[in-house]
């Protein structure tokens, strides 16, 4: 498969602000982000179970490059409270707007689902709702009930948003007990106010600090590409260990559309095992590091490292 192409501007994020800076139109991916496009049985099944209970996948709304290889290998990342997020993040292609009304009978298709492909472990994510008091906490924690009273021996991890750092609203989803607890940091502390603008870096740290209170094994992903520095990238790797973050995801970001933030450098794989070094020295149980890999990029292998196993 070939991805979309960079456009012919992109923005070098320097000091917290995005400045357009001319890029060679012959700019092209690296060789390594080469994927095979292919549908077997076990990716049909998938895609057709999704669209028979009307759900969504970030694999889908995210244009994950790992869909086809997660797909054909029988997992997948639920989507739930709609596929219209309230915020916009410079480098996602979720779409932004007026989220529909909640889908209340969301949380017990998404288990039917996990039943009907036997999955052994479970990832749900969703949008940001932050027109909602709890942000969809509630929704969360009846989607892991759901879903562990319909499949007993499944595993189950969520990633979450940040409730605008409703704490009432996280022990909501933590009272449920998934096997593990994400929340993305995403980027570095300098750039997160011009990518991130609805978010906060200390607040998505809180977030991870009070899941570790509450018991939770706990894990966050960084996205590397959108003009931060790899000391910048180590900086975040300690501040996630300072707050007990036990497994980490980095990887590279790709440019999802035209209207999205361009890429400002692509690390050559040889940076990824690196950090993954590095990451572990400071005390992650896992670092999934390299530049295909996604928060929920061989999810359920992450398991074997916190006592669990799917």
């Amino acid at each position: 498969m070939s991805f979309i192409p960079l456009d012919q501007l992109r923005f070098s994020a320097q000091a917290g602000s995005l400045q357009p800076s001319a890029v060679s139109p012959s700019t092209r991916l690296p060789p390594w982000f080469k994927v095979q496009a292919t549908t077997g049985p076990d990716y049909l099944d998938i895609k057709q179970t999704m669209d028979r209970l009307k759900l969504h996948t970030i694999c889908e709304e995210a244009r994950c490059p790992n869909r086809w290889e997660c797909w054909n290998a029988r997992t997948a990342t639920f989507l739930i409270l709609g596929d219209i997020c309230t915020r916009r993040c410079h480098y996602c292609s979720v779409e932004t707007g007026r989220p529909m009304a909640i889908d209340r009978g969301e949380p017990r298709r998404v288990a039917e689902a996990v039943h009907a492909l036997a999955l052994k472990h479970a990832v749900i994510t969703s949008v940001n709702r932050d027109e909602l008091a709890d942000g969809g906490a509630a929704i969360f924690a009846e989607t892991v009930r759901h879903t562990r009273q319909l499949n007993a021996h499944c595993t189950i991890e969520v990633l979450i948003p940040d409730f605008e750092g409703n704490e009432v609203a996280l022990a909501t989803v933590c009272a449920e007990k998934p096997e593990i607890l994400n929340h993305n940091i995403e980027t570095v502390r300098r750039l997160f106010p011009s990518l991130r603008p609805q978010g906060k870096y200390q607040r998505s740290l809180a977030v991870l600090a009070q899941a570790k209170q509450l018991g939770m094994t706990t894990k966050s992903g960084l996205i590397l590409g959108m003009g931060e520095t790899l000391d910048e990238a180590r900086d975040v790797m300690r501040d996630l260990r300072s707050v007990g973050c036990d497994i980490m995801t980095i990887g590279q970001y790709l440019q999802p559309t035209r209207e999205h933030l361009p890429v400002a450098r692509y690390y050559d794989p040889s940076d990824f095992a690196v950090l993954k070094e590095e990451g572990m020295a400071l005390g992650f149980t896992h670092v999934e590091s390299g530049p295909l890999v996604r928060s929920s990029y061989h999810a359920e292998q992450h398991l074997s490292t916190t006592g669990h196993s799917a």
